[in-house]
């Protein structure tokens, strides 16, 4: 999304009457033809408009979206972009009759409703934001409202070799910050069939299966670092990305573009043999035939439809084998699995879904350790244990190997993680408000349950796409030999780069460092709530006037508490506390000593009595799920409450809530491969 670099020459001025807005891009050409041919070559062009633009419309119905909903575009300047800007707008203007004559008739002073260009300056090159403000008067130009964000880099600029990954990173995050400000919940991306057939290349050189060689989805939901939260209720918050042109080509751009007679940038290290993306890029204009693009765009099409199925198929086996516990675990039934026959790109999606749901990993199983994953769902009845991605997977109790536990695993050394809300994001009375997301969404989802796609990758293995593709007539021996030959020479490179990276240790934590990152506490103070993992939302709601005082709850005012997971020593201290004789306490109204002595007498009866409850409802939570739960210490390392289970040193802390709310929902929202 960064700004690029080079003015494209264009008419910068468009003609005042819409009638002849076409003329500009035409004139030259048209002028070489006699009247009837001028004609024909008119009306070729004008058939071609209206056919992208009813394809446009179709794509963003089958994305459930309509013309009223609130957008927003990604907009960089490039022919991309731009050209995304004219059928958004012509679109939601619902003229379909010319895109020069409705983009033409608008202007700053006539706004498409409900629309808003966003551009993301990365900040990366000096002359970026003098070029931001470029695309912005040209968006502004076209009748769309346009904000520019400008990226601080916090921790410094990020270095070459990481450059293009921490840029799309830091892309998306500010384009969802300024979506959620503007509470708009679509935001469309330029990607096109062009992009796809990169990643393609891209991901088959990486031994990507069939669903990583689907490409990137036609729409699928993004998650904000923090969920809705009111009171008790959460849910995840997010946006909907749709890419409404993943049909269209890089030429249809520059076509549409140029009659709208809009302007466009490119960016020059767009050209540069340093990023892989460019490589391959390049490489594929050097095969631009029209067989080689049909049928690579085929193969491609192939793998969607696979993805497509199997994507369905997983949020079925999710619906019926899964159960998902309010302290932070996963169960799966064997059983059920097992009756339905399930094949392995099925199971592997299903299994690597729930692994990455309860470990809120940002990036999913892959490779060996899927097939483990698959060996091990597979064995019933189970009896072993098995560590992966982040989570630990065991048998249940009592279950006799029918059922198997998915727990966040702690032991690993990634480290521990709470953010805190702002104070205005929260406690509010309307903490959910209104958006046409949820509708959106059910509409798209009930257009997917009409479409039936072939699956024909869905039994063959991931080295064999290709092949298989060629033996269906999807690809020619030709194609099939040219795009093995990009595979190879990309991987090679691949393979070269990552055998200097590993040869050199610098930037790589050490064990240590990481150990020491896993146990890092965060403190949490009494009117804030916290994020911890990603997965549990904890609320310290304050103490009321005229409440009273105790050791505790005083000493937390001033210092708040340390938040960390719990550890076996925790159900430990329960349990001697518990057993500890009320009677040599005795209830704080019966309690003759000195305020001091009666604050803390009242404190130990009442946590002796908590421990007493919590004790027997930990007996109900498998000791593997224990150990992901929060829990709350002082600067002296004791135990102050146990949320999850109803623990708290005295009544005050009893204000310490904490619910389960996972960042991104199981099976990760909402996705099309249409």
């Amino acid at each position: 999304m960064a700004v690029r670099g080079l003015l494209m020459p264009f008419p910068n001025t468009a003609p005042s009457h819409p009638a002849v807005a076409i003329i500009p891009a035409l004139i030259s050409c048209l002028g070489k033809f006699s009247g009837a041919r001028r004609a024909r070559f008119y009306c070729r062009h004008h058939t071609a408009e209206i056919d992208r633009r009813d394809k446009f419309a179709q794509r963003m119905g089958a994305a459930g979206l309509k013309p009223h909903h609130r957008i927003a575009i990604a907009v960089s300047g490039g022919p991309d972009s731009m050209a995304l800007c004219v059928l958004t707008a012509d679109w939601k203007s619902d003229n379909l009759v010319d895109s020069a004559t409705s983009v033409t008739t608008k202007g700053r002073s006539n706004h498409v409703d409900g629309l808003l260009a966003i551009v993301v300056d990365h900040g990366l090159r000096p002359e970026s934001a003098e070029e931001a403000d470029l695309v912005r008067n040209r968006v502004l130009d076209m009748g769309i409202k346009c904000q520019v964000s400008h990226c601080e880099w916090m921790d410094g600029k990020p270095s070459p070799g990481h450059l293009q990954e921490a840029a799309r990173n830091k892309r998306y995050e500010t384009l969802q910050n300024i979506c959620i400000q503007q509470q708009i919940s679509i935001l469309l991306i330029a990607h096109h069939a062009d992009d796809q057939a990169e990643l393609f290349i891209l991901r088959l050189s990486r031994n990507s299966g069939v669903l990583g060689l689907a490409g990137m989805s036609f729409a699928s939901q993004m998650f904000s670092q923090f969920p809705d939260f009111c009171g008790q209720e959460s849910r995840p918050r997010g946006i909907l990305i749709v890419r409404p042109l993943l049909d269209f080509s890089k030429e249809d751009m520059y076509d549409i573009c140029r009659s709208g007679n809009q302007q466009w940038v490119e960016d020059p290290t767009n050209k540069s043999p340093v990023y892989a993306r460019n490589r391959i890029r390049m490489s594929l204009s050097n095969l631009s035939s029209s067989i080689f693009k049909t049928e690579l765009e085929a193969t491609i099409s192939a793998c969607r439809g696979t993805r497509l199925l199997v994507d369905k198929f997983c949020n079925l086996l999710l619906k019926q084998a899964v159960t998902i516990m309010p302290h932070g675990y996963a169960v799966i039934d064997l059983e059920t699995l097992r009756a339905m026959e399930v094949k392995d790109i099925y199971l592997a999606k299903f299994v690597t879904s729930v692994v990455q749901f309860i470990s809120q990993k940002h990036r999913p199983v892959r490779g060996k350790a899927v097939k483990l994953l698959q060996s091990y769902i597979r064995t019933l009845p189970s009896k072993t244990s098995l560590t992966v991605g982040g989570c630990y997977l065991c048998p249940a109790p009592g279950s006799k190997g029918t059922k198997v536990l998915v727990c966040c695993s702690v032991n690993l050394s990634f480290p521990v993680t709470m953010k805190l809300f702002h104070p205005f994001s929260y406690g509010g009375h309307n903490c959910f408000p209104t958006s046409d997301l949820e509708q959106i969404v059910k509409e798209s989802e009930a257009y997917l349950d009409r479409f039936t796609s072939d699956a024909p990758f869905s039994d063959i293995a991931t080295e064999s796409v290709l092949i298989e593709a060629k033996k269906l007539g999807i690809l020619s021996h030709s194609t099939y030999e040219s795009i093995v030959t990009l595979q190879q020479e990309e991987s090679d490179d691949f393979k070269s780069k990552a055998v200097s990276k590993f040869a050199s240790k610098d930037g790589i934590p050490s064990s240590n460092d990481a150990a020491a990152a896993a146990l890092n506490n965060f403190v949490i103070m009494p009117g804030q709530v916290g994020y911890f993992m990603d997965r549990f939302v904890v609320d310290w709601k304050t103490r009321c006037d005229g409440e009273g005082d105790c050791f505790f709850s005083s000493s937390c005012d001033e210092r708040g508490a340390e938040v960390r997971h719990m550890v076996d020593a925790d159900w430990l201290y329960l349990s001697d506390l518990s057993k500890k004789n009320k009677a040599n306490v005795g209830p704080p109204e019966e309690n003759n000593h000195q305020d001091d002595d009666k604050c803390s007498s009242s404190s130990n009866y009442y946590g002796i009595l908590s421990a007493s409850r919590a004790i027997e409802c930990l007996k109900c939570i498998p000791v593997a799920a224990r150990r992901s739960m929060p829990v709350l210490v002082n600067a002296q390392g004791l135990v102050l409450s146990i949320p999850s289970i109803g623990f708290a040193q005295c009544p005050h802390l009893m204000k310490v809530s904490v619910v389960f709310s996972p960042r991104i929902p199981l099976g990760g929202g909402h996705t099309s491969f249409l």
